[in-house]
């Protein structure tokens, strides 16, 4: 049977009885000594059980709140990926001579601060510095050819320049959900020297990382293939080449020696809709997007199959959407090896076309 935590109420009329038990059974008066004993008694004893059923629920690693989670993910060896800094290379129009130096800041049109880690010479007109996010985070991460601007005049430089490729590697800090599902992961599936888990959990510890699928022996005898996706840092959850880099380093001081182990980027299959729903209304549609993408991104596996019906379902669940026909596709999507769903384009069908 379940325990029941007694309400404020219960607790004084518990002290009143009590009281009533040992005296001569005199009225309660309201303004009696006893009674305001009473209370003061049962109001100790609600806060000792609000703690009592605060406490219960750090003794257990799903339902723990921060400081224990961090706790129990310490005793279990998993630690909280910390939020870390985005970087690249940018380069500046320079004068012959001109000379950058390290910890010179950059500005990004939103504010965005960068920092330069090297002192760098001017090399045919130009100078091509390593520059790093100044804060840890996701904000950091920027496209190619972005356009960076000095914080303070330095001589020989124009003000204005671009980055040199795209600025990646940014990530925030771990969220409590993040931590708690791969502490469960660790407590549920114990490591195994190798094993098929152990590549998806070591992939899951480099920030940015939100999934991750393993496939032994795809390359070859003797090989092990890691794919993973970084939804939270990319609009497709595609991963770049750094990202790839960045996890295979990792995994390579963790793997068995004798694996052969290929760390690779899914390869997005864009899945395009031909769709009719009614009401046809701006609102609506923007409610269908997001649900049927949103059920597309939730499922999507390299080489997996997107299932028409589970669209179809998240369709009828959008907010406002009465009815619809999904017109294409209309079977299910058998993907190759490597390849991943990601949203494409939706054709909206006139309702009322036959």
């Amino acid at each position: 049977m379940p325990f029941e935590r007694p309400d404020l109420i219960a607790l004084i009329d518990r002290a009143q009885a009590d009281m009533d038990s040992r005296l001569d059974g005199a009225p309660w008066l309201r303004r009696r000594l006893l009674a305001v004993l009473a209370r003061m008694q049962g109001g100790v004893a609600h806060g000792l059980y609000g703690y009592l059923d605060w406490l219960a629920l750090q003794l257990m690693p799903d339902t723990a709140e921060v400081e224990h989670l961090n706790r129990w993910a310490g005793i279990w060896g998993v630690t909280r990926k910390a939020a870390t800094k985005a970087a690249s290379y940018a380069v500046f129009p320079a004068a012959a001579g001109a000379v950058l130096p390290a910890g010179t800041e950059l500005l990004r049109a939103d504010g965005v601060r960068y920092l330069t880690l090297a002192d760098v010479a001017e090399h045919e007109g130009q100078v091509r510095v390593a520059i790093e996010a100044a804060e840890a985070g996701l904000a950091g991460n920027a496209g190619a050819a972005t356009p960076l601007q000095l914080a303070a005049p330095v001589l020989g430089l124009e003000a204005r320049g671009v980055s040199d490729g795209e600025i990646t590697g940014g990530a925030d800090e771990e969220s409590d959900a993040g931590l708690r599902a791969r502490l469960l992961t660790r407590i549920r599936k114990q490591p195994s020297g190798g094993a098929m888990r152990d590549y998806v959990a070591w992939a899951l510890e480099v920030p940015g990382v939100t999934h991750a699928w393993c496939y032994p022996g795809e390359m070859g005898r003797g090989s092990v293939t890691v794919r993973f996706c970084m939804d939270e840092t990319y609009a497709d959850g595609i991963p770049h080449p750094d990202d790839v880099a960045r996890v295979q380093a990792h995994i390579e001081g963790l793997r068995p020696v004798t694996a052969d182990v290929y760390v690779v980027a899914p390869v997005p299959y864009p899945v395009d809709l031909d769709l009719r729903i009614s009401p046809d209304t701006p609102r609506v549609r923007a409610s269908v997007t997001a649900a049927v993408w949103a059920q597309l991104r939730r499922e999507a596996e390299p080489g997996g199959v997107v299932v028409i019906s589970r669209l179809r379902e998240a369709i009828s669940l959008a907010e406002g959407e009465e009815d619809h026909v999904l017109l294409s596709p209309a079977a299910n999507l058998h993907l190759a090896t490597g390849r991943m769903a990601v949203p494409g384009s939706i054709t909206w069908e006139d309702s009322d076309d036959e």
